[in-house]
């Protein structure tokens, strides 16, 4: 059963569950697989919202095996979705939010402001 405080996250997937958690090591891959440098750059990166299926394998990979399980990216490429894509990537935001915390969105400049 995952733990949240230690930053693991539940998913079932394809019929199967399965925990991930973006450990050290998850997150020296992703800066490695991303070249962000360090993990500024990532967490800069990640915080766009703009991931391609590309970047969600390699991250869902990452935090997979972060969780324990022995997959590389090629197995995690062909789990099937069965429809399941807005929970893979809800778990993959709630891994990232458990990583880097909850990104600060930027003041609406339509959206007068309180004095």
């Amino acid at each position: 059963m995952p733990n949240r405080r230690r930053g693991e996250v539940p998913l079932v997937f394809g019929g199967e569950r399965y925990t991930l958690c973006l450990t050290l090591g998850a997150l020296a891959e992703l800066e490695d697989a991303f070249q962000a440098g360090d993990v500024v750059g990532l967490a800069k990166r990640s915080s766009t919202g703009r991931l391609s299926t590309r970047d969600v394998i390699t991250l869902l990979g990452a935090a997979l095996r972060g969780g324990g399980h022995d997959l590389d990216d090629a197995a995690v490429a062909r789990l099937p979705l069965a429809g399941d894509f807005a929970a893979v990537a809800a778990a993959v935001g709630e891994a990232l939010v458990a990583a880097f915390g909850e990104a600060e969105m930027p003041p609406d400049p339509r959206v007068p402001r309180r004095a």
